[in-house]
């Protein structure tokens, strides 16, 4: 029987509400909320796509595991095992090193209940700051600014002033895909009313800057220089509102003073930019009825992030663009809760409920409710200082929960270099598929969406209900039930801790349920200016998704704050401050001419552990790749599909050149998502610096200088087998590590294709565990993994003078797989086959002397909610067709709207400039021998 629950999208900030269908206890369908305010029933690419994330128990973590040491392969243990083991190791290395040697990195993808019992196992049974989360690595600049400059962590905006909004600043944000159910209300507001402003800062021309009516594509990092020419501009022009400024804030004095140096001319020069564009964005916010600005990474992770926030807060503060309708900083949070895990205090550096470490009142209090005899007075190691102290030794001991630090943190060797070192690794995941999951001496396997019920706050400050529609996979559980049955462990043993609270003291730890935990933190947020002790399950229940504060006696939460002017300091003023422009971290220079600047896919999600496993949203950007402009690349001489080392001062992976004209010359883009799992190297943060924000302690993820050199590969490799695709992607990964270039697409939902390249065949480096004098080849080990054996259906072709070595596999006459080793050529006609499964025709040798030109090409899929590709679409255009009409005729931009930005690109690029696709010229680029020398 069907069956159909509400609950709450588990990617973006956004907050979705979704319709979870289920029968016989398997998610059989995923649609939107039409009552959820956050989105009304629309969802995006990787909402709709979420019952497909779900419908595969392969990859997923289903038992726990661990080992004895380190040169031993982890066996299935029983929970009381497992449970007994982390606490017994955690309470062991406390007793000895003391708290502080041991450190908890968690998500903002877990519910709030989760983070709750988390944080009062680390903060109030152990004794530890050192919990710290994948938010530090988004939000935490956000956070200061909004802090140092309101009072109080939270935006002061709400969903509603998307509509309300006369000028949009997107800033650092590529909302077109990070956040694009939020985008498609702002299209449909500028639809309705055409005299609404885009104003978008990003050094890319993304599908956000495309649709803006003025696109500042600053030089990366430069976002306070321009910010603070706004400022001045809008200070001579007389633009600001000196009435609010004296009533409501501080510090305005010293801010005028120090951007008189910001100049628009001078401003502008650092920018990059023309001077009259500044001023026009500067007077386009200032004369707006209603000015919002809409932020994300691009301002966030930088070693200057907070000052990238502050200096944007200004503009609003200046001119009394915050606290009404359509107007304010609104920060877009990156994860589902990394709000929740901000309201439960666990970050490093934060107490319950937005209190301070620091003050020792804001303790007390938190211990008082919790009942234990303090809480500590240090701040915690936040994340890349965590490591670092794994790393040097300080930390023994590290629980990960529900992230993937080996592939998301800034200068990934050194956190692989930290793992490896430490005394005791426990992840706590859903799925094993990640790179982190290697190092766990103790792997828990931890329910996930579908399976789990809490809650999750969003980016306007909502708190909705996430409900479990199905039973967990496996031996899943919660993951605030894991923490809790530790913490009873633990509590046991850390006699000091049970001493210094009294012998007839509660137990801190046995919720029953996540209502409890809930209930639990909603006490300590009284008083507070997050109140939400009106708040409950029963409300949320009754009344639907509410915004905090919602203390006791309201019948709702409030959507926007300082509506009064009056803000969360001490004496209710706001805060000017006054950051001067300094470079990014690590500039550009002879050896490291480049700029490298990374972001997201529009249809994948972090470290793609889940959205990795869709066929569909691999469809739009299906590999890797590193985008150059065509004049960049001309100059050195590369050529779409080229394969190229992308090296910084750090580490370095070698990708294919993908041609375009959205980056500027000097700057290159690599996306966030791709690592160990799809290609062979940790991903694009091999390159990244670990610098950090001196406030925020947030990294610089978004900037690195790098140099761009060929990689000539001669040595060339295509395989493809038809079969379950997550299951041979497993068996396929431990072969990556092993090529100087290799990545696994995920050609159709029964269909996994590999492209290797190296100087000759690759040698295998044996796991953990193998040892090295296994006999069999890194091809022997590729044919295995394939299950492509030597038989009476498979054809094979070798020429060891020419380094040649093929192989083919029919299955009732139709390619079934097929390895092209030493030289790749024909492979893209073989793959065209097996895809079709159309019967093979003629004589099967015949198989090997397939031309390129047989190839038909490969064709970009625009919108993957439809199937649409863009050959079908550029047919369509050639013949006249609008963006409207490509609705009409061809479904495309018509079920979650993400491809209507491209699809207006697509209508408006000349004809005469249209290039072949990148999938096209990569293939053909493969089958190319590569040409000799350097470029």
């Amino acid at each position: 029987m069907k069956t159909v629950t509400r609950s709450t999208c588990c990617y973006c900030g956004v907050g979705c509400g979704v319709l979870i269908e289920s029968e016989g206890g398997r998610i059989t369908g995923v649609q939107g909320d039409p009552e959820h305010p956050a989105n009304f029933g629309k969802l995006c690419t990787k909402g709709l796509s979420l019952a497909l994330t779900a419908q595969s128990e392969t990859g997923r973590a289903l038992v726990p595991e661990m080992r004895e040491h380190r040169s031993e392969a982890r066996r299935q243990v029983s929970w009381d095992v497992a449970l007994d083991t982390v606490a017994e190791r955690f309470a062991h290395v406390v007793e000895r090193h003391g708290p502080d040697a041991v450190a908890f990195y968690v998500s903002g993808q877990l519910l709030t209940e989760d983070y709750y019992v988390f944080n009062k196992l680390a903060k109030g049974l152990i004794g530890t700051n050192n919990i710290d989360t994948n938010s530090r690595l988004c939000m935490s600049s956000a956070v200061s600014a909004y802090k140092m400059a309101l009072g109080a962590d939270g935006p002061p905006t709400c969903y509603e002033d998307l509509e309300a909004a006369r000028t949009v600043l997107f800033a650092g944000s590529n909302m077109a895909w990070a956040h694009p159910v939020l985008f498609r209300r702002l299209e449909a507001a500028k639809a309705a009313n055409p005299a609404i402003r885009w104003i978008v800062v990003d050094p890319r021309r993304t599908d956000t800057a495309a649709s803006a009516d003025l696109h500042l594509a600053i030089q990366p990092g430069t976002d306070v220089a321009l910010f603070n020419g706004m400022l001045h501009h809008l200070i001579w022009e007389g633009l600001i509102d000196r009435a609010y400024i004296e009533r409501h804030t501080e510090g305005f004095a010293a801010l005028k003073a120090m951007v008189r140096e910001y100049t628009p001319r001078v401003a502008a020069g650092l920018c990059g930019i023309r001077e009259e564009d500044l001023m026009q964005a500067a007077e386009w916010f200032g004369a707006s009825e209603a000015a919002l600005s809409l932020y994300c990474m691009g301002l966030n992770q930088s070693s200057h992030g907070t000052d990238k926030n502050l200096a944007l807060i200004n503009l609003h503060l200046a001119t009394a663009q915050i606290g009404r309708p359509g107007a304010g900083p609104f920060s877009l949070t990156g994860q589902p809760n990394a709000m929740g895990g901000r309201e439960v205090g666990g970050m490093a550096t934060m107490l319950a409920a937005h209190r301070e470490i620091g003050n020792a009142a804001h303790r007390e209090e938190v211990a008082r409710l919790w009942g234990v005899p303090s809480v500590p007075a240090t701040p915690g190691l936040p994340a890349v200082e965590l490591f670092e102290a794994v790393r040097s030794g300080k930390i023994k001991a590290v629980w990960i929960v529900c992230t993937n630090p080996v592939h998301s943190m800034p200068d990934i060797a050194k956190v692989r270099e930290a793992l490896a070192k430490a005394e005791f690794v426990v992840v706590q995941d859903a799925f094993t598929q990640t790179d982190t999951v290697p190092f766990a001496d103790v792997l828990l396997p931890a329910a996930t969406w579908g399976e789990k019920s809490g809650t999750v706050t969003n980016s306007e400050r909502r708190i909705s209900r996430v409900r479990a529609a199905v039973p967990a996979a496996g031996e899943a559980k919660p993951d605030w039930w894991i923490a809790d049955q530790v913490a009873q462990r633990m509590e046991q043993r850390l006699a000091n801790r049970r001493e210094a609270r009294g012998a007839n003291a509660s137990p801190l730890f046995g919720f029953a349920s996540p209502e409890a935990a809930f209930d639990e933190h909603r006490r300590l947020t009284v008083g507070r200016d997050l109140d939400i002790g009106g708040l409950s399950y029963a409300v949320l229940e009754d009344e639907g998704p509410q915004q905090w504060p919602f203390p006791a006696g309201r019948t709702q939460g409030a959507a926007r704050r300082y509506t009064d002017g009056v803000f969360a300091t001490a004496d209710g003023r706001a805060r000017f401050h006054a950051p001067r422009y300094q470079p990014v971290a690590e500039p550009t220079d002879a050896r490291f001419p480049f700029r490298l600047i990374t972001g997201r896919l529009r249809d994948q999600w972090h470290g793609m552990s889940r959205t990795g496993r869709v066929a569909r949203l691999l469809a739009h950007a299906p590999e890797a790749a590193v985008n150059l402009s065509p004049a960049d690349a001309a100059r050195r001489g590369f050529a779409e599909g080229d394969l190229v080392r992308v090296k910084s001062r750090r580490g370095s992976l070698v990708l294919p050149v993908q041609l375009s004209e959205d980056v500027t010359s000097g700057t290159v883009f690599v996306p966030m998502h791709w690592n160990g799992q799809f290609i062979s190297s940790g991903g694009i943060n091999e390159a990244t610096i670990g610098a950090t924000d001196p406030h925020s302690r947030q990294p610089e993820l978004k900037h690195a200088a790098v140099r761009i050199e060929a990689a000539p590969l001669p040595w060339r490799l295509v395989a493809a087998r038809r079969g379950n695709v997550l299951a041979l992607q497993a068996a396929l990964q431990p072969l990556l590590a092993a090529c100087a270039y290799a990545s696994i697409r995920i050609e159709a939902d029964d269909v996994i294709v590999l492209r290797a390249a190296h100087t000759a065949a690759p040698a295998f480096a044996s796991p953990s565990g193998e040892s090295a004098e296994t006999p069999a080849t890194w091809l022997d080990r590729l044919h295995a993994a394939l299950d492509l054996p030597a038989g009476e259906d498979v054809l094979e072709y070798r020429d060891a003078r020419r380094g040649l070595d093929k192989r083919v596999l029919w299955r009732d006459n139709v390619i079934d797989g097929f390895v092209l080793a030493g030289d790749a050529t024909g492979g893209d006609a073989l793959l065209a086959r097996l895809v079709d499964a159309q019967p093979w025709t003629g004589p099967r040798f015949a198989v090997f002397s397939a031309q390129r030109e047989n190839a038909a090409p490969r064709d970009p899929m625009v919108c993957t909610c439809m199937q649409v590709p863009r050959s079908r679409i550029e047919a369509a255009i050639g013949r006249g067709a609008t963006v409207v009409e490509l609705k009409a005729t061809l479904g495309c931009g018509t079920v979650c709207g993400s491809c209507v930005p491209e699809l207006k690109r697509l209508c408006e690029k000349p004809a005469a400039t249209a290039v072949p696709s990148s999938d096209t010229q990569h293939a053909a680029a493969w089958q190319t021998p590569p040409r000799a020398g350097l470029r």
